[in-house]
């Protein structure tokens, strides 16, 4: 049947694109057929894309990668920040010199000191020996077990807040202990006070789990973790206490209790040897502190102030996991802290750094409030959120570039023991007399053998080794006068002008026979300490 018109049903299509057999069957055109002959070949069509491997891999990969975000990059970042300037334009200050001469005594050495004093950095001690046995690295070896211990600290608080209140509150929880300026401070220094953090904040962790799980491979791990870091230093069992509040806090069922009972008792237990031995030489240890000034309350009020600010927030704003979070967070950050403060009112044992792991209770709440406020960014228009997002980037950059900068500075410690004992080795001759006002400066120098074993140490009697302490010990005060005045020239190692000065017998006899007997042919003062350079009247010279 033909429509109006005459015009077959295929008008409007070209004759050569439709072949019809006399049967009415479709016969493929020659383009077709070679199209069908690579296809049955090849098993594609020609010219067309081959197709990749599965695809099911790529959300796998992209899901491993959501769940490690958390962990991996305030790992990253905090791994970044503690490498750049590590050397700390080639500074050192005291307490770190203590480490580095301590670490190259040998373990017998070691073994002698820790029945006198710092038996509370003990097993910090024997780890930085280890460090210095498999690679002398001076200051970067000095510092790196710090660096990794920030990193393992910021990854710890992220896994904390990535449980408590989602994988980005977790990752920008660990970002913010990172980028803490004290955070960054400790992560380039040759103590034990990163390395307690990162032992504290993965036993929260495991504490964290131990509650919602029970098993008890958390509760061992959890135990075990928080008594290393007790070992490490000793006050880092006052986590106990913060833990124990959160779960006052929490209404937890009795078996959780008991579980717990029996963790802090277990490192409590574990940790009674060096709790004997250290009070024992508390005295010689802490004896130099006094109580906390108003400078200290106020930061610590201050900081406990703005993360109850931010908890309460997030609790109103109903945030995921507002409450569990500040149930953990805040006795972390206030209890360590506040109890050790209360304490030394009465006898001082209190400094920042000995409970520096309270950082995690200030970084959880930070962390989770800018997630908060990422998550509130639909509200504003495009050009405005690019505006503040801008503007927040800006002044983050702001505040923390010239802390950044700072800690990285030798003036960001009390002293430069490198800039000493270059100024010592430029000013002091063969066979000077050397003293040090008070003798506990003579750590200005004990890192520096070559520069130390040039003079003739006028007060000393017993080296520190020979003596199994960390400064060694000096004559009496006769004998020292005795000394002085056989000497022609001598460097003098002193405080810079307006610290206290000792009130001992025998560094009184140092004043007061170099101001009779002697001039100051030469004072040099670098960062936390003078040198000056003492002859007898006339006899200066260059």
């Amino acid at each position: 049947m033909t429509e109006k018109g005459g015009g077959s049903a295929s008008a409007g299509i070209p004759a050569r694109a439709v072949c019809v057999s006399r049967t009415g069957a479709r016969t493929p055109t020659p383009a077709e057929e070679a199209i069908t002959q690579h296809l049955d070949a090849t098993g594609t069509i020609p010219g067309a894309r081959r197709p990749g491997p599965p695809t099911s891999r790529s959300p796998r990969a992209a899901g491993r990668w959501r769940r490690a975000a958390p962990v991996a990059v305030p790992a990253l970042a905090a791994l970044a920040l503690g490498l750049w300037g590590i050397e700390r334009q080639d500074s050192m200050w005291r307490d770190e010199s203590v480490t580095y001469q301590v670490a190259h005594r040998s373990p017998a050495e070691l073994w002698g000191l820790l029945g006198h004093i710092d038996a509370v950095h003990g097993l910090y001690y024997l780890l930085m020996q280890a460090v210095f046995a498999g690679w002398d690295g001076g200051l970067t070896a000095l510092r790196l077990p710090s660096v990794l211990a920030t990193a393992l600290a910021a990854a710890g608080v992220g896994a904390i807040g990535a449980r408590l209140a989602g994988r980005r509150a977790g990752t920008l929880a660990g970002l913010v202990l990172a980028v803490l300026p004290i955070i960054q401070q400790y992560a380039q220094e040759g103590r034990s006070y990163a390395l307690v953090t990162a032992g504290v904040t993965w036993a929260t962790y495991f504490f964290l789990r131990a509650t919602a799980d029970s098993r008890a491979r958390w509760w061992t791990a959890y135990a075990l973790t928080l008594y290393v870091a007790s070992w490490l230093h000793e006050f880092a069992a006052l986590a106990l206490l913060a833990h124990g509040l959160t779960l006052w806090r929490s209404r937890p069922a009795r078996a959780d209790v008991r579980r717990w009972a029996l963790a802090a008792a277990g490192v409590g237990a574990g940790l009674l040897p060096l709790a004997v031995v250290s009070a024992g030489q508390a005295e010689a240890q802490l004896g130099w502190l006094g109580r906390p000034g108003l400078g200290a309350w106020a930061l610590f009020l201050g900081l406990s102030a703005a993360a109850a600010l931010l908890c309460r927030l997030l609790v109103r704003t109903g945030a995921p996991g507002a409450v569990a979070l500040t149930r953990l967070a805040l006795p972390l950050l206030i209890a360590p802290a506040g109890l050790l403060m209360t304490i030394s009112l009465v006898k001082p044992w209190y400094v920042d750094r000995y409970v520096l792991y309270g950082a995690t209770g200030l970084a959880l709440p930070a962390g989770a409030a800018l997630s908060w406020a990422i998550g509130q960014r639909h509200r504003l228009a495009p050009p405005a959120r690019t505006l503040t997002a801008c503007l927040a980037a800006g002044t983050a950059v702001a505040v923390l570039l010239p802390w950044s900068l700072l800690v990285r500075s030798p003036e960001s410690r009390k002293d430069d023991v490198v800039a000493v004992a270059r100024t010592v080795d430029d000013q002091a001759h063969q066979g000077d007399g050397v003293l040090f006002m008070p003798a506990r400066r003579r750590e200005w120098l004990l890192s520096f053998p070559e520069v130390y074993d040039r003079l003739d140490d006028l007060a000393l009697a017993e080296s520190p080794t020979a003596s199994r302490t960390l400064h060694g010990t000096e004559r009496d005060a006769a004998a020292i006068h005795r000394r002085i005045l056989a000497a022609d020239r001598v460097v003098a190692l002193t405080d810079p002008p307006g610290q206290p000065l000792d009130p001992f017998p025998q560094e009184e006899v140092k004043r007061r026979t170099l101001s009779t007997h002697f001039e100051v042919c030469e004072r040099t003062r670098v960062q936390g300490a003078q040198i000056i350079v003492y002859a007898r009247p006339g006899r200066c010279t260059p």
